[in-house]
């Protein structure tokens, strides 16, 4: 692609190279190779379903052996929450929607009612009084407009989600909270890192340190917390539907950040023996975090028993003794394909890998991914959470038949069996990211994400999928959702 030098220019400034950008625009051009889906995973094909027997042995097992291990609890928290609030600005323009009528309907029932009414009244405004002459406009405006609270252009980490003793606290408290219930060392440390936009990063630090010390003085613990900002060099060109280059209005190259899986970096980055992933918006109030973190600890548990018997394994394959167990073990608990030609430097390979326990929930129709048997060039097969942009026609009868949902619920271990850190940039499947149509000033284009971060970015990872109760998965995708028992 013939770039001009001020193109040169602006692609070293994203720290990338002329030829990454040539071999994006390739991808759009080329494509990616769709997954070749064997089957959904289901409980007892892939899919793990303790009693509760096993439940409590793996709580336990955690609960003693966790400490042993730097835990981080590491939350996406980067997305701003304006899609959240999409309903209400719709509403503006159409004051018969359902989902605006029900917000206004049901005002008194958000966390954030009276800090609302409060900016109101401010301003010599009654919210009781606008209720009653249906003056939605004027309410609507402070709740997403720097006249009142703000929440079109906040983070979703900031966003009042629940009341706790008389008030309101943000979705980022209850991660606090959580951190508290299993990310706690011998010595009373809890490790949480946020991922943040750069916008937000100071408003989401300075809420935090605000609150900090309650938390610390009510769990006895010590907070340790860090943030990272998404790498602009992992954003992707946009291309016209052409395959050229897309060009802003001023006539630069527009780059778009390329989805969650540019956040591999990130995680790559974190120093811990073990890793917990939760997103920023599926919390729930302290009522049921009892189960939460049980059921968090329990995947801990998996994790760590998993882990030493694959430690176990490799140091006897590293002198090249292969048994049987090992092979019934691959199979059975890592849905590793073997056979009969299977030699010991296979399996050391395949069992040298990052770990990943994956809660997975009762599909009820919640947009997303899910957990799927997919075949790979050599014959054999390995469990991968696909989405559904991943998928073909063909495979529209197949994913009627999915059972499970992948709730971005996942505990990672992230060293090998001699204690180093894997380079998980290593363990990713770099063909298998996603072209999505968008648009930019009312003109068309093509946006490049890069393989998602529980998807294509851990394909090489060894993976174990475990059911977990639904009432674990409680994510607020819009402000109405806020309305569901759970959040109540």
């Amino acid at each position: 692609m013939g770039f001009l030098e001020k193109d040169i220019e602006q692609i070293k400034k994203y720290e990338l190279s002329v030829d990454q950008v040539d071999a994006q625009l390739e991808r759009f051009k080329n494509g990616f190779s769709q997954l070749d889906l064997d089957r959904p995973c289901t409980v007892g094909d892939g899919i793990k379903k303790l009693s509760e027997e096993e439940i409590q042995y793996y709580s336990k097992f955690y609960e003693e052996h966790g400490s042993e291990q730097r835990v981080v609890k590491f939350t996406p928290a980067s997305g701003a929450a304006t899609r959240m609030f999409k309903d209400l600005y719709d509403f503006n323009q159409n004051p018969e929607s359902t989902e605006g009528l029900d917000f206004i309907e049901n005002i008194k029932n958000f966390a954030f009612y009276e800090e609302l009414r409060s900016c109101l009244e401010n301003d010599t405004f009654d919210l009781t009084d606008l209720l009653q002459k249906r003056d939605y406009s004027t309410i609507l405006k402070y709740v997403l407009t720097e006249k009142g609270l703000n929440y079109g252009a906040l983070p979703k980490a900031l966003i009042k989600f629940h009341t706790l003793d008389g008030n309101a606290i943000a979705s980022i408290e209850e991660h606090l909270t959580e951190g508290a219930g299993y990310a706690k060392s011998d010595s009373h440390k809890v490790n949480l890192h946020f991922t943040v936009s750069p916008e937000h990063q100071q408003a989401v630090s300075e809420y935090v340190q605000s609150v900090l010390r309650c938390y610390e003085s009510k769990y006895n613990v010590k907070y340790e917390i860090s943030y990272s900002i998404q790498k602009q060099s992992t954003d992707t060109i946009a291309a016209d539907l052409n395959n050229k280059p897309f060009r802003n209005a001023d006539g630069t190259l527009a780059f778009r950040p390329a989805g969650h899986g540019a956040l591999l970096e990130n995680l790559n980055e974190i120093d811990a023996d073990v890793v917990f992933v939760k997103n920023i918006d599926n919390v729930v109030p302290d009522r049921l975090k009892p189960e939460t973190v049980q059921y968090k600890k329990m995947l801990g548990g998996i994790l760590l028993e998993i882990q030493a018997k694959i430690f176990n394994h490799l140091q006897h394959l590293e002198n090249g003794n292969m048994t049987d167990e090992m092979l019934a073990f691959a199979e059975n608990e890592l849905g590793i394909s073997c056979s009969e030609n299977t030699t010991p430097d296979y399996l050391f390979e395949k069992f040298n890998r990052p770990v990943r326990v994956c809660a997975m929930v009762q599909n009820e129709g919640e947009p997303g991914g899910g957990p799927f048997w997919v075949k790979d060039e050599h014959g054999g097969h390995s469990l991968q959470i696909v989405e559904i942009a991943q998928t073909t026609e063909s495979h529209k009868e197949m994913l009627k038949k999915a059972t499970h949902f992948n709730p971005v619920d996942l505990v990672l271990g992230v060293k090998n069996y001699k204690g180093e850190k894997f380079d998980l940039l290593q363990s990713r499947d770099i063909g298998t990211g996603i072209i999505t149509q968008k648009s930019q000033n009312g003109k068309q284009l093509k946006a490049l994400e890069l393989p998602g971060l529980w998807n294509g970015s851990m394909a090489n990872w060894n993976t174990i999928f475990v059911e977990v109760p639904l009432s674990t998965f409680n994510p607020v995708k819009t402000v109405n959702d806020l309305l569901r028992p759970n959040h109540q």
